[in-house]
């Protein structure tokens, strides 16, 4: 079975004898253009012989011409609709463009996206936004949905370019926000990315992000693919969360036991999953990114052991 059949298959939901293993870090290198960004994503997807992958996107949402910091509401005017194609994200693209010309018959791979909530958070408004969540709730939604048009607009270029899905992380948890704020502030717009790129790929994949999921808030989000940390205690086992999620779970490995543990422990984390997981709709993966210093040996040893698993 090629590595396009099993994830083909997974997602139709039909028994295969292994899940599709990956997983994936941070490189750290968003200074540098799509080139790089693109052979170390192949490089890093061949060294590990993983079964899809998961495309970092670590260029962050670019900042209005001029403006070094949004911290009223005359400032969150200042953003605006722009071309993701002469915007910083080119370089990603660039990065899509010769990854889809290497691996695009031999394995499917997604992309990255933070949900609008991060991007106000992560660069544009960072430590202003509580206080004008409560100050200028009006201001911060107009300008949520100015960057979710921006982010549709990016999202349907990478499709277009030659990604099975998007991968969007979304802040729906107890640890990350109180669920009043993310139900007005969040969600609605992850919707609205989801509906405008349903029909245009075959593996979009909601990233509920941290501990203590709003699992009956996501559910039913229109997405192929369900990504969480169902390790952790605070979040539904995939057992409990197929009774509520009829799609594909990518889940089952623990990020925590991935550093600081012998390449066995490794291996049992793997197996361990894959017995949590089943048969079907199933992709192995952590719950989120693998630390980047960890052992190679290790994380080599956990895929062949996955891949010695079944065919």
């Amino acid at each position: 079975m090629t590595k396009k059949e099993r994830v083909e298959r997974t997602l139709a939901g039909k028994e295969v004898g292994r899940p599709p293993v990956s997983f994936w870090y941070h490189f750290g290198v968003q200074h540098e253009g799509g080139e790089r960004i693109a052979e170390l994503s192949i490089d890093f997807f061949r060294y590990y012989n993983l079964d899809y992958l998961k495309l970092m996107n670590d260029y962050y949402y670019p900042m209005p011409k001029d403006v070094q910091e949004i911290a009223t509401r005359d400032d969150l005017s200042k953003i605006v609709p722009f071309d993701v194609q002469k915007s910083d994200w080119a370089e990603q693209l660039r990065a899509i463009d010769m990854i889809a010309r290497t691996l695009g018959n031999e394995a499917y791979f997604i992309d990255t996206v933070f949900d609008p909530w991060q991007v106000l958070l992560r660069n544009l408004v960072g430590e202003h936004l509580p206080r004008l969540v409560t100050e200028e709730p009006d201001a911060v939604l107009s300008a949520l949905e100015v960057i979710t048009r921006n982010i549709i607009d990016y999202c349907k270029e990478a499709l277009r370019r030659g990604c099975a899905g998007m991968f969007i992380s979304t802040f729906g948890s107890q640890k990350q926000m109180d669920r009043d704020v993310y139900l007005k502030f969040a969600l609605p717009f992850v919707r609205q990315i989801f509906e405008a790129i349903e029909d245009k790929a075959i593996m979009n994949t909601a990233h509920v992000h941290d501990y203590g999921i709003y699992t009956d808030d996501v559910v039913d989000l229109p997405v192929h693919v369900l990504s969480y940390e169902d390790r952790e205690p605070s979040n539904p086992s995939m057992p409990d969360m197929r009774k509520k999620w009829s799609g594909s779970i990518m889940a089952g490995l623990d990020k925590n036991r991935m550093t600081r543990v012998t390449p066995a422990d490794a291996i049992r984390n793997a197996k361990e999953g894959m017995e949590l997981g089943g048969k079907t709709r199933f992709f192995l993966a952590p719950g989120c990114s693998f630390p980047t210093w960890l052992y190679p040996a290790s994380a080599k040893a956990m895929v062949e052991a996955v891949q010695a698993s079944g065919e």
